[in-house]
């Protein structure tokens, strides 16, 4: 990571990201805390999360909008639009106000998906293909890191200063990252012009994740888990009330715990990558969670803090593995749409099982459920390590093998004028030999004057070319 980080483009774009996520994480609790106070209806609260969630249905035309602008600029618009977007938080003063707050979260939720497809694409651009691994795994490790703290930072600053100063807050991070991005030295290229009619340009990121062995089949096997993963949404509440007889605020604790576990997961992610492949570490982060879950269908308090442990370290492994092998295996024009239709795709999943889960807890017993979720996560990571081949690890591409040197065959001044498109001067022997009995046996030949069918003086020739 020490590379990535002397590039001072990567420094100046690692100090803007760190601003907009830190703005991020300290809004979206903040907004479903905010709607809890203005209605006292948790139903309405969880609301909130949905709308940030809902806009990922229309992931293929944002990224579609992406990739026909250049990187840099629409990074730096998307930021400001973002920051006006929470402008409205402003006129919010009662429960008759909540629908601002849903829009605003909804619009949110838009900018975040936007965002991602234009960051993807901004590093695709600007930094070598070669360390792309770095580049994502100190992003997830700062990500990871923000996250241990920013919602509680949130949500104490929204009881100290209101939701009012939160906004301004944000709209500061927002401007900050805009402003910084601004300087960096990327060139603004231009992406290649759009050949296609729009609907099918814009399924075209849906079609090279199909069409991509390996994109097709990290999908899949992410997917799969994704299906089970968020079970633990709902799960670990079970945990800490029946297995620890602890109060759900203890639930706080663990999620600490899983945050120090993402830190170290983002640390190693670049030498997984280097030494396993992107597939391999995609196969590495999912498989992890398998004795996590495991390990919490026993209710013992060290297993636990084991189990949270291992569990943080598998997320930044999946996302430094799927985001670098998008980045190398699409071309920089698709870039954008690839990254947002790899958000839904993902996301879809994920939301249908923390629904899932949400319900199930009430009907089966939670112990039963994490072994559930241990066994897929087994299932997926195992199909995932089948495929690792699908993208080798930088060491163990066989490298080109030399050629071995050959001498050039000599040439005859004829030849050299034959080369620059000039007449051909014949020798007087030549044509006295196309007027005898054997001309017609080289008439037509490509290389006349030898015997073996290549240029040079007689059957030399290829004793030349050994």
């Amino acid at each position: 990571m020490r590379t990535i980080l002397r590039r001072p483009d990567f420094r100046l774009l690692f100090g803007g990201l760190l601003a907009s996520m830190t703005a991020e994480s300290i809004l979206l609790l903040a907004l479903a805390i905010w709607v809890k106070d203005l209605t006292g209806s948790n139903g309405l609260a969880g609301a909130t999360i949905f709308a940030v969630i809902a806009p990922m249905t229309l992931a293929p035309l944002v990224g579609w909008v992406v990739d026909r602008y250049p990187r840099r600029p629409f990074f730096v618009a998307a930021n400001v639009l973002t920051a006006a977007l929470l402008a409205p938080l402003f006129t919010v003063r009662d429960a008759g106000d909540v629908w601002v707050v849903y829009l605003v979260a909804a619009l949110y939720g838009l900018s975040s998906i936007t965002l991602g497809a234009a960051l993807s694409g901004l590093i695709r651009e600007m930094v070598p293909v070669e360390l792309l691994a770095d580049a994502n795994g100190v992003l997830q490790t700062v990500r990871q890191g923000i996250r241990l703290v920013g919602p509680l930072v949130g949500a104490a600053l929204y009881a100290a200063l209101g939701g009012w100063a939160l906004a301004g807050i944000g709209m500061v991070g927002f401007l900050t990252a805009a402003a910084v991005v601004t300087a960096l030295p990327t060139p603004q290229q231009l992406p290649p012009a759009v050949r296609l009619r729009w609907p099918a340009e814009l399924g075209a990121g849906l079609r090279h994740l199909a069409g991509e062995p390996a994109l097709r089949r990290a999908l899949l096997g992410y997917g799969l888990g994704s299906l089970v993963m968020g079970f633990s949404e709902s799960l670990i509440f079970a945990y800490v009330d029946q297995g620890l007889n602890r109060d759900a605020a203890f639930v706080g604790v663990l999620v600490t715990v899983q945050g120090v576990g993402g830190l170290l997961g983002g640390l190693c992610s670049p030498t997984l990558v280097r030494r396993l492949g992107e597939v391999g570490t995609l196969a590495a982060g999912v498989a992890f969670f398998s004795p996590a879950a495991l390990a919490l269908a026993f209710p013992d308090l060290r297993l636990g803090f084991a189990a949270v442990l291992l569990a943080g370290v598998s997320l930044p492994l999946t996302m430094v593995g799927l985001h670098t092998l998008i980045q190398r295996r699409t071309p920089p024009s698709l870039v954008g749409r690839v990254a947002a239709a790899t958000q839904a795709v993902v996301s879809g999943p994920q939301a249908v099982s923390i629904g899932a889960g949400a319900l199930l807890v009430g009907f089966l017993d939670y112990r039963l459920l994490f072994a559930l979720v241990g066994v897929a996560t087994l299932a997926a990571g195992s199909y995932l390590w089948r495929g690792r081949h699908l993208s080798a690890p930088a060491g163990a591409r066989p490298p080109t093998p030399p050629t071995r040197p050959t001498l050039p065959a000599p040439r005859r001044p004829a030849e050299d004028a034959d080369r620059q498109g000039l007449p051909t001067p014949r020798r007087p022997a030549e044509d006295a030999d196309r007027q005898g009995p054997s001309a017609p046996t080289d008439r037509g030949h490509p290389f006349p004057n030898t015997t073996s069918g290549r240029p040079g003086w007689g059957g030399r020739s290829s004793r030349m070319n050994r």
